[in-house]
Formats: C-alpha cells, sequence, structure tokens
C-alpha cells in the first residue's frame, strides 16, 4: 500500500450538509476499499485565479491516504462524475 494525497475543489455555494456529506463520500470509498485515512485538512473558502466553469471560488479539501494503487482510479472516477466536484488531483507521497 502507497501514500497518496488527493486534494479537490468542492463548489462553494454547497450548504455544510452537502459540503460535509461529499468529503466522507471520499473517505468512505477509501475505507471500503480497504485502505486507511490518514487526515483530512480542510482549508475553507478560496478565490481561483482564473474562472473554472463560471465559478470564482471554490472549497479546498486535502486528503492523506494509504491505500493500493488501483483505488486512485475509482477516486478520480467519481470525482468525475459528481457535479460538486470542480477538480481534483492525486499525488503519491
Amino acid at each position: 500500500m502507497n501514500k497518496y494525497e488527493m486534494l479537490y475543489i468542492i463548489a462553494a455555494e454547497l450548504e455544510d450538509e452537502a459540503r460535509e456529506a461529499v468529503i466522507s463520500k471520499f473517505e468512505n470509498i477509501v475505507t471500503a476499499s480497504g485502505g486507511k485515512v490518514e487526515k483530512i485538512d480542510k482549508w475553507g473558502t478560496k478565490k481561483f485565479a482564473y474562472p473554472i466553469d463560471y465559478k470564482a471560488e471554490g472549497f479546498y479539501v486535502l486528503m492523506t491516504y494509504e491505500a493500493d494503487p488501483t483505488l486512485n482510479q475509482e477516486l478520480v472516477r467519481v470525482a468525475g462524475i459528481s457535479d460538486e466536484v470542480i477538480r481534483q488531483m492525486i499525488t503519491r507521497l
């Protein structure tokens, strides 16, 4: 199992409950596949350098986890089909 970081941006206009649901969704994907979430760091709402999908700001979340490399494809797939997620990036530590 390798260590990874997933930085994703959630739409800023979401309510707190919906935002927490998105964060827990990604956490549950990691734990359900046998991985371990080490830390979830909520950076908060930040302004973009340029508009993305006609949005000027987003809520940044950094999740550090340990999992098999095949899990990253599933996380990218789920982030791609989620309307709440604006951007995502996964890096290996």
